[in-house]
């Protein structure tokens, strides 16, 4: 789970140089970068070891000027989750972090373009576990509805924003058609709508990678056995989700 590619004197993010050394890092290791949905479909397949999934929230702008290269540069691809709402704006959702610029319209086009998938992170950037039923279906469907038409091509993944999952947003996701919805760490919602990642930020060099490989299956639930019928997420040399 990867956000913005900057300089950042909050850490929370990593530069261009430290995302470069941290795919570097999983290629020496014989594993490779994809999205999402080319994770869950090479798992299904029985093809998913050596597959890790990369996901870049919120559409920043910066994924196209300093992400984009370094994935082609690693022959790897992503998921970016952005909002059909705030195209053209800026993280207003974050009052502590620094505004930072999102992809315009043009911009999620280019990266579709480009080979990456994007999927929904909702509308506006809101906290599902909270919102009324006009708002589940705004920040879901409706926002499904808008990226299919700025794409042509309906998105299978949403985002949970903040992370943040219950029943009712598991439902609201299922009802709006999608395939797969990423969550942070969804506990007994574990599925399909709701897959666990991992955070990678600034500090991440590469011991502390590869502490975060060995401890995800042990922090994690698996998924159930329907959603993976051939791979365990138990197994930390299978394809996992970063």
């Amino acid at each position: 789970m990867y956000h913005s590619v900057a300089e950042d004197p909050y850490h929370i993010t990593v530069s261009p140089g430290r995302l470069d050394r941290q795919l570097r890092w999983l290629r020496d290791r014989g594993l490779r970068g994809v999205s999402v949905d080319a994770l869950l479909r090479s798992r299904a397949a029985g093809r998913g070891t050596g597959l890790v999934g990369l996901t870049f929230d919120d559409g920043y702008a910066d994924f196209l000027s300093d992400a984009l290269p370094l994935l082609r540069r690693h022959d790897c691809t992503a998921t970016v989750f952005v909002m059909p709402g705030r195209a053209g704006g800026d993280n207003a959702w974050d009052p502590l972090g620094p505004r930072k610029p999102l992809l315009t319209e043009d911009g999620i086009r280019a990266v579709a373009d480009a080979g990456m998938e994007i999927g929904s992170h909702g509308l506006l950037h809101q906290d599902l576990t909270t919102a009324d039923g006009v708002t589940l279906v705004r920040e879901t469907a409706v926002s499904r509805a808008l990226l299919t038409e700025l794409t042509g091509r309906a998105p299978e993944g949403f985002c949970y924003p903040y992370g943040a999952v219950d029943t009712r947003a598991v439902e609201a996701v299922r009802g709006a058609g999608y395939g797969y919805a990423c969550a942070i760490d969804p506990g007994p919602l574990t599925g399909l709508l709701a897959l666990p990642r991992v955070h990678i930020g600034a500090a991440d060099t590469s011991w502390r990678l590869h502490l975060k490989r060995l401890l995800h299956p042990l922090r994690r639930r698996p998924l159930p056995e329907e959603s993976t019928p051939t791979t365990s997420t138990a197994d930390p040399a299978a394809g996992g989700t970063l």
